[in-house]
């Protein structure tokens, strides 16, 4: 509706709606987090759970609502009919930009439970957002780094019965956890730096999948693997998206067997981690293949255009 405007009247435009919506719904929820906490009965905590996974949809449909007002995206997406509503799910993606979040929970919102994702421990302390996000039971870390494991070798399974812990609350209500295993996101410097073996992704990480899968992997339905692909964004992806000029997505989703993993194997056998980051790795194989298929037939099409 207001494409015609221009780019930087858009992106004031998206920005401001943005943050409004945002505050709307992460205060109710973190109210809702709030009563949820003062009442500790299961039965209550978890309608309340439902109540404001509602809530976060609610967000997700007005993010939805604020692209179509600002710019017109054609969404290219095969493989929603493989998934549930009504299932528990972990989902590994790789990540592109700052949109990647708003765009999945999106498209997603009513094919899946709401997204849960694992955040980093001092996201907890950013107003609205991060007290909305502990109330919705996603899960932050603190993790463990090998140069603290050495110096004291008693915490040595601490993070793993801390994901536990946070994963046990995942049982009362259907869930989607979803895992960057790149562990930030793409840029092109950052795979140079890493001499990434893949032209579209970094190297991906297993131990965060094997820590949520030794957690609670037997109630897992499916591993599911989204690729995520911007093929006309000329600059940063989420500034483009404000500013009206990112115009399609694509987003290709695989359903996968659940990968078996014993903890206690993974975390004390060399051969055991390194099979699994052999499996991990394939997938990502797969997945910049996808890309490259994808940017090269939206080239050709527009070529020939």
């Amino acid at each position: 509706m207001l494409s015609f405007l221009p780019g930087p009247i858009l992106f004031v435009i998206s920005t401001l709606l943005l943050i409004i919506n945002t505050t709307i719904w992460g205060s109710i929820i973190s109210i809702g987090g709030i009563v949820k906490l003062l009442i500790p009965v299961q039965a209550f905590r978890t309608q309340l759970s439902r109540l404001m996974n509602r809530c976060m949809w609610c967000w997700a449909t007005c993010n939805g609502g604020i692209l179509k007002l600002i710019t017109h995206i054609e969404w290219d997406v095969e493989g929603l009919e493989k998934l549930s509503p009504n299932g528990w799910y972990l989902l590994i993606c790789n990540h592109v930009s700052g949109f990647d979040i708003a765009a999945k929970t999106y498209l997603l919102r009513n094919h899946l439970p709401m997204l849960k994702f694992f955040l980093k421990k001092e996201l907890l302390y950013v107003p609205i957002m991060g007290l909305g996000c502990w109330a919705l039971d996603m899960p932050f870390m603190n993790r463990t780094s090998p140069a603290k494991l050495k110096k004291n070798p008693k915490l040595k399974g601490k993070d793993l019965e801390t994901t536990r812990k946070v994963c046990a609350r995942f049982k009362y209500l259907p869930t989607a956890i979803i895992n960057y295993v790149e562990g930030s996101r793409f840029t092109e410097d950052k795979r140079k730096r890493q001499n990434s073996p893949y032209r579209y992704l970094l190297r991906p990480k297993a131990g965060g999948i094997a820590f949520t899968l030794s957690a609670m992997g037997e109630q897992f339905e499916g591993l599911v693997n989204i690729t995520l692909v911007y093929p006309d964004a000329q600059e940063d992806v989420l500034f483009g998206v404000m500013n009206g000029r990112v115009k399609k997505v694509v987003m290709k989703i695989e359903v996968l067997p659940v990968p078996e993993v014993n903890a206690d194997e993974y975390f004390s056998q060399a051969e055991y981690r390194v099979e699994f980051q052999r499996q991990l790795n394939q997938i990502w194989e797969q997945k910049d293949a996808l890309i490259h298929e994808v940017l090269t037939e939206y080239d050709s099409h527009h070529l020939k255009s």
